[in-house]
């Protein structure tokens, strides 16, 4: 249920103008990949013996976009049994990111500088290349905590906390789930909640709605110092054991999120409407584009259903699944999902990995403005976005893992190559006909856990 759950203290930057709104994206992507692999060697050291007084597990993702954000995640997870069947779950994570980050900016055919979040300093990008900050570096630090036990016969109480703290984020996150086994313990019937409360505090402010950024040591055009934003989650599922060697689940999940949803350090770049070049009118400093801040709507409700099988082949496991989602956004998405497991002797296997993804854009994603169609600085009732996480966009994963199982430890190693490709605006004209708006993004994994 939740992603919602988990992070402490942390605190990390170079230039106090970093766009720290990357981190908490890609912070939930290194999550995800963390605990498929945690959860596909036992992210609880489960396969350990009953009267061990803490099962602990150890990971470790080393996360490469090529030139661009690289990454570190340490995970380290702790079960243990305070009575027959009542457990305490800890979990440690650590993200560290340096690298550069996409802004939403257009590349063109002549050189652009622009300035840091922070008012204070500037970044210059050559012509023909995708506007990068190149200076991004913070670190995060995730608790979760959660505590389990039956509550009655055949039904299981789930309780979790979590705490997350960045350079300029904090966000508190609350759980709650029920499992209910019947027909035997063939079916369990299952249901959780969870919230969260974020607080964020924009390096330099947070922006006017469409307003122009600004030459660097200007004041630029803020509204205000804080944000924050709620999350609220549920989950409904059933999961059947169909016979000896197979099972099915379903899950049907919906989000609703409201306060400050925009990316403070994303924007969008203004076009002269003949030309298709930027549009520079910041007097002195000739080769600052005209660059105007996101604005998204406020809320933002998701749907979500997932389906999964798995099945026992002659020792080997086909673990397939398909997710769909929706929200009023505008966008749609579908993954993909299979793994094969195949045993070697003394409790090794190899496993290959393939996930297919993919999104529609969102209905307020925007690559550009065409000269005065851009929307007045400060007008809230206006959406638009160039973040191309919101674009229309397939991704493809291929990976391996090979590891080792045994009733008593465990351990694995995985690498995996994600491509991330972007549908080229069919609106291009003038100079941007030759510039990719939307470059691909290649993406490697490589991870590593360990059961003790």
């Amino acid at each position: 249920m939740a992603d919602a759950a988990s992070e402490v203290v942390a605190v990390a930057v170079t230039d106090p103008g970093k766009p720290a709104g990357r981190t908490r994206s890609l912070s939930s992507t290194l999550a995800m990949a963390t605990a498929a692999l945690l959860s596909s060697t036992g992210s609880q050291a489960g396969f350990l013996s009953d009267d061990a007084d803490w099962q602990v597990s150890a990971g470790l993702l080393v996360y490469n976009e090529q030139d661009r954000v690289s990454a570190v995640e340490p995970v380290i997870s702790a079960r243990k049994s305070l009575d027959t069947d009542e457990f305490l779950n800890l979990k440690l994570t650590i993200d560290t990111l340096t690298g550069a980050s996409a802004t939403g900016a257009v590349s063109a055919d002549l050189p652009q500088t622009f300035t840091r979040p922070s008012g204070n300093g500037q970044y210059r990008i050559g012509a023909d290349s995708t506007p990068l900050d190149d200076t991004f570096k913070d670190t995060r630090v995730t608790l979760n905590a959660g505590w389990e036990r039956p509550v009655a016969e055949e039904l299981t109480l789930t309780l979790g906390t979590a705490l997350s703290k960045e350079y300029d984020y904090l966000s508190l996150g609350l759980s709650s789930g029920l499992a209910r086994d019947i027909n035997g313990g063939n079916t369990t019937l299952s249901g959780g909640f969870s919230a969260s409360f974020d607080a964020s505090e924009p390096v330099g402010g947070e922006p006017v709605p469409f307003a122009a950024m600004q030459p660097s040591g200007t004041e630029q055009i803020r509204q205000g110092s804080g944000s924050d934003k709620q999350v609220y989650d549920a989950i409904f599922g059933v999961t059947q054991i169909i016979d000896q060697r197979s099972l099915f689940q379903l899950n049907y999940s919906i989000s609703h999120s409201s306060g400050y949803l925009n990316d403070p350090y994303k924007f969008i770049s203004v076009v002269d409407p003949v030309t298709g070049n930027p549009v520079f009118e910041n007097g002195d400093q000739v080769d600052l584009p005209t660059v105007a801040y996101e604005n998204r709507p406020d809320t933002r409700t998701k749907h979500s259903l997932y389906a999964q099988y798995k099945i026992s082949l002659d020792d080997r496991i086909l673990d397939t699944s398909y997710r769909f989602l929706t929200d009023d956004w505008g966008i749609n998405s579908h993954t993909l999902d299979f793994r094969y497991r195949i045993p070697l002797s003394k409790g090794r296997y190899w496993q290959p990995h393939l996930r297919y993804y993919r999104q529609s854009a969102a209905d307020f994603y925007t690559p550009f403005y065409i000269g005065e169609n851009r929307p007045a600085a400060g007008d809230s009732s206006s959406t638009g976005s160039a973040d191309y996480r919101l674009g229309e966009l397939t991704g493809m994963t291929v990976g391996l893992e090979f590891g080792r199982r045994t009733t008593s430890s465990g351990w694995s190693v995985a690498a995996e190559y994600y491509l991330q490709s972007g549908d080229e605006p069919d609106n291009k004209f003038g100079a941007l006909s030759s510039q990719t708006l939307y470059p691909d993004v290649d993406i490697f994994f490589l991870r590593f856990v360990r059961d003790f």
